[in-house]
């Protein structure tokens, strides 16, 4: 009897030292991994998640390990900034609508987890905030002017080594030369840039199609052409484009559409293909095999609006980023994650079809 009780007593103590264990677990290398709304949550768990998940230093790691987009920025008809949430439980923002910022605002960029807006008044300021922590940014008056409808681009890569946010801002602004120029605010000098660069072009750009990939920043011009400028040696590129609407998937620039109930994404592979010598088989784009077949009824043209806003490409696709497709047929959304193979209706929302419509990853990066 006796030792059926130490017998017993012992296996009690080993389950209680290795669920306390699994709990150190979680708390040093899970929480990291789950999007702010889910940590806000994790705050009733107990008195150590909601100190350790409130530290400067968590916010950090958790902005170098969550990347996955949660959602999309977009302006309602009303001109009030929205957000439309992948998944309501996990992600979301204390105010989608920005009032913390100090005067209303247009939504015109995002990056990682922080949002580009624009001002109304004065001299439009550009704000740069995270929508979860309300802190935010007021970026000085660039030198040059870049019109009512600016074709700017946020770039944040988070990195191990800064706690704050080190980004830049890239604008492309029509030359007086015919052509564009690009002027980068860095948010380490805190000061606007003018690069010597200009890209002599007729091609128009498409101010809300420009994204950041490995750093370059590329737009989307008319007449379905590409317009490149690489951060590091400040030089642009005009490329031709595949058809569709431009995002990134695996690290590289790719482009997406629906035709006949396929999701057909081309990945940017070679950019130098127009200037290989003659009979070369060096493509620049290459189609993803294989079609990815998506259940959901579609326009089979292309959903362009008048201002070229949102749906650039053909067959409804708003925004591609990893594997998160974003579709529309006219008011109404659909998400397709091309992992799970799975798509999901989002409803039908009051969207001005003159704005843009952005991705959002839900961090807690420090500015």
């Amino acid at each position: 009897m006796d030792r059926g009780k130490k017998l017993t007593n012992f296996y009690g103590n080993k389950n209680s030292k290795i669920y306390m264990d699994l709990k150190d677990i979680v708390r040093e290398n899970a929480l990291r991994y789950l999007p702010a709304k889910s940590l806000f949550r994790c705050f009733g768990v107990c008195r150590d998640w909601k100190h350790l998940i409130s530290t400067p230093f968590f916010a950090h790691n958790q902005s170098n390990s969550f990347h996955s987009v949660s959602g999309f920025f977009y302006q309602s008809q009303a001109g009030v900034p929205s957000f439309m949430s992948l998944d309501p439980v996990a992600y979301g923002v204390p105010d989608p609508s920005l009032k913390f910022l100090p005067e209303p605002v247009d939504i015109r960029s995002s990056c990682k987890g922080l949002l580009c807006c624009q001002g109304r008044t004065g001299y439009k300021a550009y704000y740069v905030c995270n929508p979860v922590t309300k802190q935010w940014e007021k970026l000085p008056k660039p030198d040059a002017d870049h019109g009512s409808d600016p074709a700017v681009v946020l770039v944040f890569e988070p990195s191990l080594l800064n706690f704050t946010a080190d980004y830049k801002l890239v604008c492309a602004f029509p030359s007086e030369l015919d052509g564009y120029e690009f002027e980068i605010y860095s948010s380490e000098k805190r000061s606007w840039i003018i690069s010597r660069e200009i890209c002599f072009s007729e091609r128009k750009l498409m101010p809300m199609s420009g994204i950041h990939v490995n750093g370059t920043v590329y737009w989307q011009t008319m007449g379905f052409g590409i317009t490149a400028f690489d951060l590091i040696s400040e030089r642009f590129q005009l490329l031709d484009s595949a058809v569709g609407t431009l995002g990134m998937r695996n690290g590289k620039l790719c482009s997406a559409y629906v035709h006949a109930q396929n999701l057909v994404v081309n990945m940017l592979s070679n950019t130098h293909s127009n200037t290989m010598q003659m009979n070369s088989h060096a493509k620049m784009w290459e189609e993803m095999q294989p079609k990815i077949h998506v259940d959901i009824s579609l326009p089979a043209s292309s959903n362009n609006n008048a201002s070229g806003r949102y749906g650039y490409g053909h067959g409804g696709v708003v925004f591609i980023g990893g594997d998160v497709v974003l579709l529309s047929n006219g008011n109404k959304f659909y998400s397709y994650d091309m992992k799970k193979r799975a798509s999901k209706d989002l409803g039908e929302l009051d969207i001005d079809t003159k704005a843009g419509i952005v991705g959002y990853v839900n961090s807690l990066v420090e500015l």
